[in-house]
């Protein structure tokens, strides 16, 4: 078989990143975020279940610097997957297909991710007493 002459397909060393990608990229990852969160979720649950010995060497995890980083992460994917399912669901009633809606509900998206993360945060510090 010879080899043809055709071009090649443009890959991701010539597109610029754009905003539709970037944010179907993050979902993916924040779903891989969700599982994983949900697994560190389990360990708790069945700590809790298992004893006090158990429960405090979850508790000291989760206390520690990396462990409020993966709740954090773990608060973030789930606000992003919740905020992203409400665009795709109004995507779905044939809302915001124009560029500039894409562009405007993804940066509303993102936002409202932030947000709802940061009061909940806000909000479990005030519940622990800090």
């Amino acid at each position: 078989m010879a080899s043809s002459q055709r071009p090649l397909s443009p890959h991701l060393q010539i597109y610029r990143p754009q905003i539709t990608s970037v944010l179907s990229i993050l979902h993916r990852v924040t779903g891989v975020a969700l599982t994983a969160g949900t697994l560190l979720l389990t360990w708790w649950l069945v700590a809790a279940a298992s004893g006090p010995g158990p429960f405090a060497t979850v508790q000291g995890f989760l206390g520690s610097w990396f462990g409020h980083l993966l709740l954090w992460a773990f608060t973030f994917s789930l606000f992003y997957h919740l905020s992203n399912g409400i665009r795709h669901l109004l995507w779905d009633f044939g809302w915001g297909f124009e560029l500039e809606q894409v562009r405007l509900s993804g940066i509303a998206m993102v936002a409202a991710a932030a947000g709802l993360t940061v009061i909940t945060l806000i909000a479990a510090y005030v519940a622990a007493g800090g």
